[in-house]
């Protein structure tokens, strides 16, 4: 019997397998992984890489990410916004509409950001699609073409000019749902009730509170609450997938998880802000900490844990969103006027390690399949990512849990290089990202030049080869 011949073998590695931990070799050939076993006999061309004291997981899917191509790359575009992925251990990403000029509402807009985004990825993505009003009969047509999904807002995403995003009426949001579930497909909603802020972040502006306490208070946890059980009314009647993203509070999470038990094809995502830092941190910070829905208590705070740690989170993605410093850091700029969004696509991973396992005691099972499994599942990529086993796109990252180091801002990849987890002592580091059996990270060498990465287009819940 002719033995296997592979291109890459990664030894001794703590593998992160579904449910559990197990010590193996992993052999890898055409970009898939071919083997799981204990000492993988190599080629005299095989590649070996160490892991010897580190997990190997499978590559962090971010689901939420906003790179601004095109004609906005120099907020972040796929080349900057994809490598600071790779270093943070992501092997695939999903790139939301409304941030690129023109945003992605029609088959015209997804050709202009499909081509801005071809051989300059460094790692895998899909591509969301929009839903905003007067865009109705392009779903369709989006649909076909391979979008993830459909994104769209109840509350204002901001931004200026005539073909900005803008969020769906009541009748869109119906009609839509109406017609995303005739294709099958999902919609991604930033659920906060726009009539609640709206109203209230026009009477702090005419009366001149502008600090960080009085954003957070012009966007309430019951603007939450009030667009989630809006949303799952409309599902309920429509038929359609929902998958809410950003939820900031534990009761939304419970709106959401009574109604997958009542039937709903729903699911729910939180991000590692909401995990790691509070409203205080908007103070301390300053607009590096803005963002919709707000930061809330670090009593809130623990109350997602414990939901996370109950299982009502679905999966954990950055929504990283970023821009250029003046935006944000201008002198006299105050903190209602600066542009919200956080830039932590990079960190994701090592947070959720560091805060998750070694703090809180959560297993890395639990956490790898937040960051990888279930995001697969959910939008049609199990078949290819999400999960170590044969056969499987060879999607891995090496982990360090001793690596302790400070990040820097100097460490980081962006366009712009502010975060707000700049300063903070993680435990762990990302030491090599393996994208299709490509090395595309190490921590030594940086990433590898090229843009490699392929734009998996998603048919009837499945992605195209």
């Amino acid at each position: 019997m002719k033995e296997e011949v592979y291109e890459l073998i990664i030894r001794n590695g703590e593998v992160v397998l579904p449910g559990e931990v197990r010590r193996l070799d992993i052999g890898v050939k055409d970009g898939r992984i071919a083997a799981l076993g204990e000492a993988l006999q190599a080629s005299p061309d095989t590649r070996i890489i160490n892991a010897e004291g580190q997990y190997v997981l499978p590559g962090m899917i971010d689901m939420h990410v906003h790179f601004n191509e095109p004609a906005l790359g120099h907020w972040e575009g796929f080349r900057s916004g994809s490598a600071a992925l790779a270093a943070g251990g992501c092997t695939c990403y999903a790139d939301m509409p409304l941030n690129g000029n023109p945003p992605t509402v029609n088959l015209e807009a997804l050709r202009l950001k499909a081509e801005a985004a071809a051989g300059n990825s460094a790692v895998d993505y899909v591509l969301w699609g929009g839903l905003v009003p007067g865009n109705l009969e392009e779903l369709d047509g989006l649909a076909a073409a391979g979008v993830t999904g459909f994104k769209a807002f109840i509350s204002n995403p901001g931004g200026e000019g005539e073909g900005r995003f803008r969020e769906v009426d009541d009748g869109t949001l119906y009609q839509g749902m109406l017609r995303i579930a005739a294709t099958g497909g999902i919609l991604a909603l930033h659920a906060e009730s726009e009539a609640i802020t709206s109203v209230l972040g026009a009477a702090a502006i005419r009366e001149g509170r502008r600090s960080a306490r009085d954003f957070v208070a012009s966007r309430p946890p019951e603007a939450e609450l009030e667009a989630v059980a809006r949303a799952l009314l409309y599902s309920e009647r429509t038929g359609c997938r929902l998958h809410f993203v950003h939820i900031s509070t534990a009761a939304a999470l419970e709106l959401i998880h009574d109604a997958k038990l009542r039937g709903l094809d729903v699911t729910a995502e939180t991000c590692p802000h909401y995990l790691i830092l509070d409203e205080g941190s908007m103070e301390t910070l300053g607009p590096l900490a803005k963002c919709a829905p707000p930061l809330r208590s670090s009593t809130e705070r623990e109350r997602l844990w414990a939901a996370l740690a109950a299982g009502r989170v679905d999966l954990i993605a950055s929504d990283h969103s970023p821009c250029p410093p003046e935006l944000k850091l201008a002198p006299g700029l105050s903190f209602m006027e600066a542009w919200g969004g956080i830039s932590g696509a990079q960190s994701s991973l090592e947070l959720m390690f560091h805060e998750g396992v070694r703090v809180r005691g959560l297993p890395v099972t639990q956490i790898s399949a937040l960051l990888s499994g279930q995001p697969a599942r959910r939008f049609g990529l199990e078949e290819r990512k999400g999960s170590i086993a044969p056969g499987l796109d060879a999607d891995l990252v090496l982990l360090d849990p001793d690596a302790a180091y400070t990040l820097r801002a100097e460490d980081l990849l962006y366009r712009h290089p502010h975060s707000p987890y700049v300063g903070m002592t993680l435990s762990c580091k990302v030491t090599t990202t393996i994208c299709r059996g490509k090395v595309v990270y190490t921590a030594g060498e940086g990433v590898v030049q090229g843009g490699g990465g392929e734009w998996l287009r998603i048919t009837r819940s499945r992605p195209g080869l």
